[in-house]
């Protein structure tokens, strides 16, 4: 069974996450929403208030599953067996700072994290995310941009 994390410190009404777990769960069989807490960054209600928001939206999805954590993403990834990190991508500029936040995850635990914008038209995709999609027996032709020719 393939499972996805996606870390983030979410308040309910956030652009783009509810099309990057839809989109997580058309080549993982569950994505576990994480919710941290940042003292950091600001939020409009509580952790609990967001776990609560947070899983209300998905009480229709038994493929997701929303938690709280403090600490490291990588830690938190291995405590629920994720076999990969998802993270959104809001504009190119955001890009360069997921893409180094993935290389130190992949240090840290071994996890590859797949970067997928936000923007439900665009997808983001490397060629390590290809190869993680074609692993689970996912068509990824949905997510390039071009056509893939795929040799076994």
């Amino acid at each position: 069974m393939s499972k996805a994390l996606f870390p983030g410190t979410f308040d309910p009404f956030t652009i783009g996450h509810d099309a990057i777990v839809k989109r997580t769960l058309t080549f993982m069989d569950e994505v576990v929403i994480a919710i941290v807490s940042n003292p950091d960054k600001q939020s409009l209600f509580s952790i609990e208030e967001r776990v609560r928001m947070i899983s209300d939206l998905y009480k229709d999805e038994p493929r997701v599953k929303v938690i709280s954590f403090s600490g490291a993403t990588p830690d938190i990834a291995v405590e629920v067996g994720a076999n990969a990190i998802v993270r959104g991508v809001r504009s190119v500029k955001d890009f360069e700072y997921e893409e180094n936040l993935a290389f130190i995850y992949k240090k840290m635990c071994g996890i590859e994290t797949v970067l997928l914008y936000t923007d439900p038209e665009l997808a983001c995709v490397s060629s390590s995310i290809v190869r993680e999609m074609i692993k689970f027996g996912k068509d990824p032709s949905e997510f390039v941009p071009f056509k893939l020719k795929i040799e076994n």
